[in-house]
């Protein structure tokens, strides 16, 4: 295949080299050293699915401060911007993360066009169920499955694509569409953060298109504030309707240190709170909580086993490590899955 292709020499898109392994056994989580004050009021509990712990006040007493007039930390409507890692963060990642489901399922369903597939890595491995020998190739085998799964169509078939593929696709652990894999917890945090004058994005090392299709139904999140990786684009008019084409070339990688290159340039504001999952996010939580004036950092630490899944520093996907050691030296809040929420999923009693 002759794509044109300009990429970083390390390419993760939000979820890194996969490494195709069990889980470590569940495990206790750290909890944060912040002192809340704010009282919480069980009749109006903005945050019914955490339980009564550090976390929550934690969350609460940030939110009242910084909305409050006359507060010494309020925050002006304005300034209020709030943003989130997607996977990990606002739902599930394991075990592998969603979009990489996509683009298995692209590939068996473009292969009947590709027969020269049968023998070719990391196709090969994708058409046989064997993802350790697709990916043994490492990042040039990831992209090589990128550019056909998101590439080479218009912007209105790619949409139509990711639709029916979450419309009948489901989880392998929960059996639900990967849509209601979200976490009820988060769901709560984002409405009590917009309904106090927040506004909140997503910006994530996943496909900016492939998450602004769902992300509004799923997270109240509109498609123009959702930040993401992104292949180029162009405009056609030599079509007989012109249209937008995605390209076979990719253009920003948003992880790691690209996430606050990515808020710079698509907010053009430093935000106020921000929300990850793993060292993917270090340096949108640093560029968050070094500004002047309130800051809010918050890492979701997987360490529930038995309604999810628990993984954390010696993770080859998501690793959580520099995070938990910094959290202290930085005051990010470290939500304990397993102590701190009553529930993980919508659909969970």
């Amino acid at each position: 295949m002759n794509y044109k292709i300009r990429f970083p020499l390390i390419l993760f898109i939000g979820f890194q080299l996969i490494t195709i392994s069990g889980y470590p056994q569940e495990k206790t989580g750290i909890s944060t050293t912040a002192t809340p004050t704010t009282a919480i009021n069980v009749a109006t509990d903005p945050l019914p699915s955490w339980n009564e712990a550090n976390a929550k006040r934690s969350i609460i007493d940030f939110v009242t401060k910084t909305t409050t007039k006359g507060s010494t930390d309020f925050v002006p409507v304005a300034d209020r911007i709030a943003c989130f890692d997607n996977d990990g963060t606002l739902w599930t990642e394991m075990p592998l993360p969603f979009q990489l489901y996509f683009m298995i399922a692209r590939i068996k369903a473009m292969a009947p066009q590709h027969p020269e597939w049968k023998n070719t890595q990391p196709y090969k491995g994708i058409l046989e169920d064997d993802l350790k020998s697709a990916l043994a190739g490492g990042n040039k085998a990831l992209l090589d499955l990128m550019i056909p799964a998101f590439s080479g169509m218009s912007a209105n078939e790619f949409d139509k694509t990711v639709k029916d593929w979450m419309a009948t696709s489901t989880h392998p652990k929960t059996g639900k569409h990967y849509n209601e894999m979200v976490y009820q917890p988060m769901l709560e945090l984002l409405n009590y953060l917009r309904e106090n004058g927040y506004k909140t994005f997503i910006v994530s090392g996943g496909d900016i298109d492939f998450m602004r299709v769902w992300a509004e139904q799923a997270y109240g999140i509109p498609p123009y504030q959702v930040v993401g990786s992104s292949f180029k684009s162009k405009y056609d008019t030599s079509l007989a309707s012109p249209a937008i084409i995605k390209l076979p070339e990719f253009s920003f990688n948003d992880d790691k240190l690209g996430k606050p290159v990515g808020i710079y340039e698509h907010i053009g504001m430093r935000p106020v709170f921000t929300a990850g999952n793993s060292d993917g996010d270090y340096g949108m939580m640093l560029y968050t909580t070094t500004g002047s004036g309130p800051r809010f950092g918050m890492y979701v630490h997987h360490t529930d086993s038995l309604r999810e899944y628990y993984y954390d520093r010696q993770s080859g996907l998501a690793k959580l490590d520099k995070g938990l050691d910094d959290a202290a030296k930085y005051h990010w809040l470290i939500v304990d899955m397993k102590t701190d929420l009553k529930k993980i999923y919508p659909f969970d009693k």
